[in-house]
């Protein structure tokens, strides 16, 4: 059973819709409107600026999410813009829960950016610590073991670094590493990262969260593989408009699927 239920999207005053994100197409679509959530998993399929993302960071907001770096979403100044819209969302629960975290794929190579960087500043200090002939082998031992500690928990859950991976083995890591029981995850073009194989491996982890851990999951994404996940709910964003749509009815199942059948007749055109 999902843990969040159903979203309203309240109708705000006419000088409240004159500003972003209420001008985007799809929020506007969306006024007045109530989206049930009552698969496990949603999907939000469109074009680039038909406005998933923006109904993903409202989401964030109006939860409480926390960012895969562990930041509250509340505090993420790259979606103060959404506050306002976040703040116009009802929402309805079965469970509610703050467990779980909000994602985007940019999110992630800066999440792996940072977690190199922090490793790099405490071997570095572990080596200046070793290095001072000052202090007595006691009081090194005092002054490392902070920087012991923060090392080791990193290795421990990320082996030798999620920068020392490809970017799909670190991504797929860094999702089993963060992922809890019983959470509600908003992932945001996840395939970003990820070649078709891994997307497929990210398929099962979603699966298996699903269905033996109890998650909730709401997805942006432009992959047909993601797309498959059995039994979610798919609302297609086009045409500034947001409707329920079958698989094999969203536009980017057909193409590809008509691309792949002929593909020597889609690239004699470009």
């Amino acid at each position: 059973m999902p843990h969040l239920r159903s979203v309203t999207f309240t109708t705000p005053s006419e000088a409240t819709a004159a500003r972003f994100p209420f001008t985007v197409p799809a929020v506007r679509a969306l006024f007045g409107r109530t989206l049930s959530l009552t698969t496990p998993v949603t999907m939000l399929v469109g074009e680039n600026g038909s406005g998933k993302s923006t109904v993903l960071e409202g989401l964030a907001r109006a939860i409480g999410s926390i960012t895969v770096g562990s930041r509250q979403a509340g505090d993420d100044i790259t979606l103060r813009h959404i506050q306002p819209w976040a703040d116009s969302l009802k929402l309805v629960w079965n469970h509610k829960t703050r467990r779980g975290f909000y994602m985007r794929a940019e999110d992630f190579f800066g999440y792996a950016l940072h977690m190199q960087q922090t490793r790099a500043e405490m071997e570095a200090e572990i080596q200046c610590i070793e290095g001072d002939e000052t202090l007595s082998k006691m009081a090194k031992g005092y002054a490392l073991m902070p920087y012991a500690r923060e090392v080791e928990a990193i290795r421990r859950r990320y082996g030798a670094g999620l920068d020392a991976m490809s970017h799909g083995e670190s991504f797929l890591r860094l999702f089993q590493e963060r992922f809890v029981p019983n959470g509600l995850y908003l992932l945001d073009e996840p395939e970003a990262p990820l070649s078709p194989m891994r997307q497929l491996a990210f398929v099962a982890l979603i699966k298996h969260a699903v269905e033996a851990e109890g998650a909730q999951c709401i997805i942006a994404t432009h992959s047909p593989i993601i797309l498959a996940i059995p039994n979610a709910i798919i609302y297609s964003f086009d045409g500034g408009t947001v409707s329920p749509i079958a698989y094999d009815d969203t536009e980017h199942v057909r193409l590809t699927r008509d691309f792949l059948n002929n593909p020597a007749q889609f690239l004699k055109h470009l």
